[in-house]
């Protein structure tokens, strides 16, 4: 992957950030996400690959981001593409927290085709790398990389989605005596907390959407991390929709490199709103502060990066 495309990544996912801040707490989930897809599908214009979407926007017929859409300028290298402009809809619409704009470049065949559905998932940074197992109970996984990071199992941190389908598991961690972050939207977000070096979350558990699994596997994989998931099936379309996908296994469990493949890997996201990841959008006269973060699988590297926008000089925006 050229890392000259690391700076054209970060711009597509600062477009769809700054676009999508302007709805914050407005009421209108969908108005958010829509300009979201519009700001990524502008950007992603005038950035140099040859791109095709194998994780993307679902819902309206014949949106501009959705899968199997050819993306890109075609300019440049061939990629699959994996994008979600607003990760946390409902939650940037309410004013709440940890709404990203995220994308990831791989080569072709990098990143399982899965269908909009629910997938259970456990994350964790690369201190626990190898230790986790999603079949076990809760307990025992909360034991096993409290071991492996040298902390007391009091000092282990959760990351769990504040849903209703989550209360037994709540119950579990509580039990074990660990602590739990309960986040109202954006696993994608607590998922990368996890492989973070300077943040407080240890693991993300629970079950949310199966494409926002596979983003968060492309930046936890760049940053050494560890995930493991398996699909949860609501219906028989949810089964067929998997099997459509190529996968014959309905019950398997996939680890981190049956969701993304290879080395050559680059994850970009930037904060819509404040959150366990990054920090949201600021606005201020003439412009805007975005704070964004971009991550090379091949060679680790991850960068920071806080931005100036001056819409005088941005027609963009």
């Amino acid at each position: 992957m050229d890392r000259n495309l690391a700076l054209e990544a970060v711009r597509v996912t600062e477009a769809a950030a700054i676009y999508a801040s302007r709805y914050m707490g407005r009421g209108d989930e969908e108005l958010a996400n829509d300009s979201a897809i519009e700001a990524m599908a502008k950007a992603f214009s005038s950035v140099s690959i040859d791109g095709k979407i194998i994780i993307g926007e679902t819902g309206k017929p014949g949106n501009i981001l959705e899968r199997g859409r050819e993306i890109g300028n075609k300019n440049g290298l061939a990629v699959d593409v994996a994008l979600n402009p607003l990760d946390g809809k409902r939650s940037c619409a309410s004013g709440g927290q940890n709404t990203i704009s995220s994308i990831a470049f791989g080569e072709e065949g990098s990143f399982f085709p899965a269908p909009p559905i629910y997938m259970e998932k456990i994350a964790v940074g690369k201190g626990a790398r190898g230790v986790i197992d999603i079949t076990q109970p809760p307990d025992i996984n909360i034991k096993r990389i409290a071991r492996a990071k040298d902390k007391y199992i009091e000092d282990i941190t959760v990351c769990v989605l504040d849903r209703d389908r989550h209360v037994e598991l709540i119950g579990y961690i509580r039990d074990a005596g660990a602590r739990i972050k309960l986040i109202k939207d954006g696993d994608i977000s607590g998922a990368i907390a996890t492989a973070m070096e300077d943040s407080s979350i240890d693991i993300l558990m629970g079950v949310g959407g199966a494409r926002e699994g596979i983003l968060a596997a492309a930046a936890i994989k760049s940053l050494g991390g560890d995930i493991q998931a398996r699909f949860v099936y609501r219906n028989d379309a949810d089964r067929e929709m998997v099997i459509a996908a190529g996968e014959k296994d309905l019950d398997k469990i996939y680890m981190i490199n049956d969701l993304v493949k290879g080395k050559d890997i680059m994850f970009s996201a930037t904060g819509v709103t404040d959150g366990e990841l990054l920090k949201g959008v600021r606005f201020y006269s003439g412009g805007a502060e975005t704070h964004s973060i971009v991550i090379r699988a091949k060679t680790h590297t991850f960068r920071s990066i806080a931005a100036m926008h001056y819409f005088d000089y941005k027609p963009m925006y």
